[in-house]
């Protein structure tokens, strides 16, 4: 089919996917990546939410995998409800004009103006345990997939220990079933692939297991490629982060804060539990990214000098340096901290196994105040997952970050940062 006939587009978020790792290693089968700036913090969820609306965090509320609720005092990572990014999205004319959009496995896609999403969605029952389950508008989307693919979606294989490919292969194969089936294609459709994201956190991005994961990477664009093609739809791909080598050892940041008298813990048994409630600093940390929450000026001022003295701190940004990164948000800690290069900031504020909560040797998502990639490791013995940082080799999220892109739509402009090609498909919906 002639690009210029095509009314539909794909666009696919690739993990991890960034131009350092691509340059050593491009695909084969015509695809041809090249280099932009993706957003910052350069986390899934801040990419995404950029993508969606062509804002920055400041203008979209989205600043990082997580979100401290004040009112509450609460910490939630990984929430799903598309009510949490705020701004109009690329796509809002195009769908007032009856065009169909569909979402699968985007973060924060959960009641989002669109006609088809797929998302995760187990349930966890009261004794252990879940029931795996994806939630889907419509409401037999996910059982439909699922049949017509052969086999449900395992969570198991999406994060933690068993987090593999398995996963991707799924997302590809629901994503070309959407593309394919004239009772489900939608005009506008947006993908997501985890897999690559977890061997370059596990081994690094220089590891051979890297270039291997990269490789079935590809096979599976070349696919989506061309069942893209054959369904009719134009394609963009691009990589929300690169994933840095890890070399020096993880901070902690909510130590620090806790031996500064900021942070402070309720003792339930021994084990250390976090007290938001008194707390006058902490850190909810996010890969390379730490948001420091802050009670007054006084424990802002006390925060930062006891972040200083860590020596991973590259930067510390208050409310002014925020603003001129686009990232000045009442959802943004008062201060946040980049982590240098090579390293990585971890959650824990407890110093022994014996303080530790009983959720540090768990994948628990949404009990833990902060990302831990510990989760792709097995602890002792399984299915404990590990406690041990030094575990992990690859690391994200500083500015400055360039990611791979590629796409079949014809450019007018060179595109400089992911907000670029934001603009680009949100032009392409309002003249499609």
């Amino acid at each position: 089919m002639n690009e210029s006939s095509r009314k539909k587009l794909l666009v696919v978020d690739v993990a991890a996917l960034g131009w350092k790792l691509v340059s050593k290693q491009q695909p084969p089968g015509g695809i041809v990546f090249k280099d932009i700036e993706t957003i910052f913090p350069a986390v899934t969820s801040v990419a995404q939410a950029s993508f969606r609306t062509a804002l920055p965090p400041a203008g979209h509320g989205i600043a990082s995998n997580g979100i401290f609720l004040r009112d509450l005092k609460k910490v939630l990572f990984w929430e799903q409800a598309a009510s949490l990014v705020s701004g109009d999205r690329i796509w809002k004319r195009f769908r007032e004009r009856s065009r169909r959009v569909g979402m699968m496995f985007w973060q924060q896609s959960l009641g989002e103006d669109a006609d088809l999403i797929l998302s995760p969605r187990p349930v966890h029952k009261h004794h252990g345990g879940m029931i795996q389950d994806c939630y889907s508008q419509p409401e037999n989307l996910y059982a439909s997939l699922s049949a017509k693919i052969g086999r449900g979606f395992n969570l198991m294989h999406y994060w933690g220990p068993l987090a593999s490919r398995k996963s991707s292969d799924w997302i590809v194969a629901a994503t070309k079933t959407a593309m394919t089936s004239p009772d489900l294609a939608p005009d506008l459709l947006f993908s997501y692939l985890p897999q690559l994201d977890y061997d370059l956190q596990r081994f690094g991005p220089n590891h051979p297991k890297a270039a291997k994961a990269l490789d079935a990477l590809y096979a599976m664009l070349l696919e989506l490629k061309s069942a893209a093609d054959s369904a009719g739809y134009d394609w963009l791909v691009f990589g929300d982060y690169a994933i840095g080598e890890v070399t020096q050892p993880a901070i902690f940041p909510n130590i620090a804060l806790r031996e500064a008298g900021l942070f402070r813990v309720r003792k339930i048994k021994g084990m250390a539990y976090p007290d938001f409630f008194t707390s006058d600093a902490f850190a909810m940390v996010d890969h390379a990214v730490a948001h420091i929450y802050c009670r007054t000026e006084t424990a802002t001022i006390a925060a930062r000098t006891a972040l200083e003295k860590l020596s991973g701190v590259d930067e510390i940004l208050d409310r002014a340096a925020q603003k001129s990164r686009g990232i000045a948000h009442a959802n943004s800690g008062e201060l946040i901290a980049i982590a240098k290069e090579g390293t990585w900031f971890a959650y824990p504020w407890f110093t022994g196994k014996k303080e530790a909560p009983d959720f540090a040797t768990h994948v628990d998502i949404h009990s833990k105040p902060g990302y831990d990639p510990c989760e792709l490791f097995f602890g002792w013995p399984p299915p404990s997952v590990s406690t041990n940082t030094a575990k992990i080799k690859g690391t994200h999220g500083r500015p400055g970050a360039r990611v791979a892109w590629t796409t079949s739509l014809p450019m007018n402009f060179a595109p400089k940062t992911i907000l670029d090609l934001a603009r680009i498909v949100r032009d392409w919906c309002d003249r499609t």
